[in-house]
């Protein structure tokens, strides 16, 4: 469906939009400007919602609130927040009813005529997709045409935006296996970046998050993927994938090594220079102009590079690495005080991501870690404890499981890895100034969700910086 038979259809159709969260208050404006019939639900009540609810009334939209706002869904349209499953019951009897399941980034994708690239996987999501945009604005400027439009799961919804764009944009966006589930539409260029235990309290198990993570490329009008060499599932999905295909590995340091169909692409490190090889290797940047440390940045790097190599250059690429320090929230330097350096990694919410922190940084900082728990394994996470920290502060929702995982690694039951458990967050930080030396590092890498305790990761790595700061 074309942007103006997509219009056309809006109107006077009876939409739903199901949760009131950051994408979804712009999207009821888009449909009521396009002439939808919008009601909205969400579980808070008129209460807690306040003069969010005033507001959507005065526009004509019909609310449903509160513990039944499921109740009832027969409207044509069903616009999905995210974080709801798309199976629970109210859903299903809809779509049996003729109802369709539609989100707000489907929408986007349907309607912009840019060219979208999407980055997907466990770990580096935000990374990649930050690097991947401003090496495209470089691009842009080089040529003096064409903008860069840069959202999804992070920054500010695109959909407002959409008729700003054009055929000469790109649209750069972050995809969580939430958003993607029932996606029906990919983006023109994508990446998964690896694929590892993650959101399982969510997803009903791997098989399924696998598979959602799929939708990235699966669909029109999909026509390349780059992924990782060295993760065994996204080696498999490159296998299964028909178009062009880019693989990256920051261990192998030839073509040979990938062992890939003639056609393939493949990035990877040869002479301390990143290349790019589609039979003679292209030399791209140089491993010593990335300023933000850790083998895993060099792979955010390669991943950003191989998503962008058909409209970049290696100047593009030099210029944004001489500037780029990183995201917030990720090994953010907070300050030195009393010669103890402390970083927060507060974007960390996996095992995985917490050991490339880790691994990162030169000296064994003491970790901070804990949060909600997703349902993984933490069995990973202690063993890069064991090996990487200098000593570990356990706080949140998964302390516990965290710490049976510690306490059954030699290491620990040697007396080698001192761990405290501190209940508040807090106290948690207070812990681990109190027991550090001039000389250490305090690092938040909690390998958890903030669900427990913090909206999300931004308002517990800030908690994070503004305590540390306020230290004297």
């Amino acid at each position: 469906m074309n942007r103006d038979t997509l219009l056309q259809y809006l109107q006077n159709k009876r939409c739903t939009v199901v949760g009131l969260g950051v994408s979804n208050r712009p999207l009821i404006d888009f449909l009521l400007s396009h002439g939808a019939i919008v009601s909205a639900r969400d579980q808070k009540s008129r209460e807690a919602l306040g003069d969010v609810a005033d507001a959507l009334e005065k526009q004509g939209v019909s609310l449903f609130l509160g513990e039944n706002y499921l109740d009832g869904i027969d409207e044509d349209v069903i616009f999905r927040s995210p974080g709801l499953r798309p199976d629970l019951p109210a859903f299903k009897n809809a779509l049996e009813n003729g109802a369709v399941l539609s989100s707000e980034m489907e929408l986007f994708l349907e309607l912009t005529p840019a060219t979208v690239i999407g980055i997907t996987g466990s770990d580096g999501k935000t990374t990649t997709t930050t690097l991947t945009g401003r090496f495209l604005e470089e691009a842009c400027k080089r040529r003096g045409a064409g903008k860069v439009f840069v959202g999804g799961n992070i920054g500010t919804p695109l959909l407002p935006k959409v008729f700003e764009m054009t055929e000469r944009d790109f649209a750069v966006v972050e995809l969580s296996s939430f958003q993607l589930q029932t996606m029906h539409r990919s983006p023109a260029i994508s990446a998964v970046t690896n694929v590892t235990e993650n959101h399982l309290n969510w997803h009903l198990g791997m098989e399924e998050y696998i598979l959602a993570k799929t939708n990235v490329y699966r669909h029109a009008p999909s026509r390349m993927l780059v992924t990782n060499a060295e993760n065994a599932i996204t080696k498999d999905l490159s296998r299964e994938y028909a178009n062009q295909t880019v693989l990256f590995s920051s261990k192998k340091h030839s073509r040979e090594e990938f062992d890939v169909k003639a056609d393939t692409l493949t990035v990877y490190e040869k002479d301390g220079c990143i290349v790019i090889d589609d039979g003679v290797p292209h030399p791209m940047l140089n491993v010593s102009s990335i300023r933000i440390p850790g083998i895993h940045n060099v792979e955010n790097f390669m991943t950003a590079i191989a998503l962008t190599h058909e409209f970049a250059t290696s100047e593009d690429y030099s210029t944004v690495a001489k500037d780029f320090c990183g995201v917030r929230h990720r090994l953010e330097l907070v300050r030195v005080l009393d010669g103890i350096t402390y970083y927060n990694s507060s974007i960390d919410s996996t095992p995985a991501r917490t050991a490339a922190a880790l691994s990162a940084l030169k000296e064994k900082p003491i970790v901070i870690c804990g949060g909600y728990d997703k349902h993984v394994s933490y069995a990973p996470l202690a063993r890069s404890l064991c090996e990487r920290a200098l000593a570990v502060v356990l706080t949140g929702a998964t302390a516990q499981k965290i710490r049976q995982e510690l306490d059954a690694c030699p290491e620990v039951a040697a007396g080698l890895l001192p761990i405290y458990t501190e209940a508040v967050f807090e106290s948690a930080i207070n812990r681990a100034r109190s027991i550090a030396k001039s000389g250490d590092t305090v690092l938040l890498s909690p390998a958890c969700a903030s669900f427990d305790t913090f909206r999300n990761f931004e308002e517990r790595g800030d908690t994070f910086c503004n305590i540390v700061r306020s230290f004297e």
